[in-house]
């Protein structure tokens, strides 16, 4: 009998992998940073090359500290970076450029014209998106459009498309699979979530051949199967990091919610079989798609969250360690007034302002670091409020407690915030690895290594909960604050 379910957890930063056991007890991990490219202001670009390595080394590395033999293997599961997307070559599997990554800005002129011309009301209303840079379509228009002989190698058929989960199945496979999952196709602002199907009418205005694109298949079924690991092991789960996450949550419900605190803010909350819809600046998603049933998703993506803790530490230099941003946070009362908005590339749902940029608004000559990195972790709740505001406004649902994973959930401090903020208790479960743990379950249920998602329940474990204890007066008063803060943030770049 197959002891483990592998999950490759191909993240912004860095590549993942985990061996998980019956009892979703991740047995053995690894973990490799790769390099981050910044070719011009709010560009970002990714070495795919360097991704796969990566993401195979860590892999390997598991399976020999878990002693386990090939057969151990129940199935893979892989979760991703969303709208991260590249183009390679079909007979070779080269890149034919570095992989653009979903902070990337530089189809924002892009989305300007889509908007003027109006077509960006026919993208929302197919594929439940906004019309931004974020989104994988204006990045695969813009490769197609940048890069010498792309357009007509697409044309040919010689050139193959896809997000991180496609490039790596491809990979996995030797190139014998090209393929992608339902939570990912509807990423990319090609994808019409009422047929479950790349639409036509908007390949034929982004003007991207339908030949370039993968298969779109079920987020729990075989995908493929690999050989990489000295036997055959099939691949049957995929899903995207923030939907694998809501899954390893287990928001199986209409109404249930997590929240990842990762290099961004992601919120999410199961809507059930019904598609959302969002008049506050969300986005409506497939959460997954397994046993022939698609379950949706409201969405709320913040972009940056603790990469403004990041930045305190490598660019201003006032934090050595993460770690120390709790103790420094608890060091003073409060912030002293002052307010960090970090829009560094602009600000996601709900404003989707691609020329928003980072502001601190409030300081005085009694402001010091301290300051700053507790002003710094604030943003995040706050970010997350604005989120959780506009799921209530536009579903009627508002979520009676928040599960949350991701490296800053491990802050004490950012946790009771976060409460205290939004007026709802704050579950940390005792996996923080729910993305991962998400896209193991979806892999294992595939392949019977768990029998059902009742099965699952009996594994959740809260390590703590946090119940808010600010007065309602306060939370108004320093929301209010916030909101003064985010509308000097606006429009800076323009």
């Amino acid at each position: 009998m197959p002891k483990y379910v592998l999950a490759l957890d191909q993240g912004t930063t860095s590549s993942r992998a985990i061996l998980f056991d019956r009892e979703g007890h991740a047995c053995a991990a690894a973990n490799q940073e790769f390099k981050q490219f910044y070719p011009q202001p709010g560009w970002v670009e990714h070495d795919a090359e360097e991704i796969w390595q990566s993401q195979r080394t860590v892999a390997e590395k598991v399976i020999r500290q878990a002693k386990a033999a090939p057969e151990d293997i129940a199935a893979i599961g892989i979760t991703n970076q969303r709208e991260t997307v590249l183009l390679w070559e079909r007979a070779t599997g080269r890149p034919i450029h570095h992989a653009i990554v979903w902070q990337c800005r530089r189809t924002a002129p892009m989305c300007d014209r889509v908007r003027a011309e109006g077509f960006d009301k026919t993208l929302r209303e197919k594929t439940g998106l906004v019309t931004d840079a974020y989104f994988s379509g204006t990045k695969i228009a813009w490769l197609l459009e940048n890069i010498p002989g792309a357009r007509e190698r697409a044309e040919r058929g010689e050139l193959a498309c896809g997000t991180i989960d496609t490039w790596l199945i491809w990979n996995l496979t030797h190139g014998r699979t090209h393929a992608t999952d339902v939570s990912n196709a509807s990423r990319t602002l090609l994808f019409n979530l009422k047929t479950l199907t790349w639409d036509d009418e908007i390949l034929k205005y982004f003007r991207i051949p339908a030949s370039l694109l993968p298969a779109v298949k079920s987020s729990s079924g075989l995908l493929g199967e690999t050989d990489l690991f000295g036997g055959h092991i099939p691949i049957a789960g995929v899903a995207g990091d923030q939907q694998a996450s809501l899954f390893g949550h287990q928001c199986f419900e209409r109404g249930t919610a997590k929240n990842t605190y990762g290099t961004g803010c992601f919120l999410l909350m199961n809507t059930g079989t019904q598609i959302p819809h969002s008049d506050s600046g969300l986005v409506a998603t497939v959460g997954w798609k397994r046993s022939g049933v698609t379950t949706y998703a409201l969405e709320g993506s913040v972009f940056i969250a603790g990469a403004a803790i990041q930045w305190l530490r490598d660019e201003l230099q006032i934090v050595r360690d993460v770690a120390e941003t709790e103790a420094m946070a608890l060091a003073v009362k409060d912030t002293g007034g002052v307010y960090f908005v970090p829009a560094f590339v602009g600000l996601g749902a709900p404003h989707w302002d691609a020329y928003a940029r980072g502001t601190i608004v409030g300081i005085t000559r009694g402001t010091n670091r301290h300051h700053l990195v507790r002003a710094a972790l604030e943003s995040i709740a706050y970010q997350t409020r604005a989120v959780v505001d506009a799921m209530a406004h536009d579903s009627g649902l508002r979520p009676e407690v928040l599960r949350v994973d991701g490296g800053a959930a491990r802050n004490d401090f950012l946790c009771q915030f976060q409460a205290d903020i939004l007026g709802i208790p704050v579950e940390r479960p005792a996996t923080t690895e729910s993305t991962a743990l998400g896209a193991a379950y979806l892999a294992g249920l595939a392949t019977g290594f768990w029998k059902d998602q009742q099965e699952l329940t009996a594994q959740l474990k809260i390590a703590k909960r946090f119940e808010p204890l600010m007065p309602a007066s306060r939370r108004t008063e320093l929301y209010a604050g916030w909101q003064r803060a985010v509308e000097r943030a606006k429009g800076w770049a323009t």
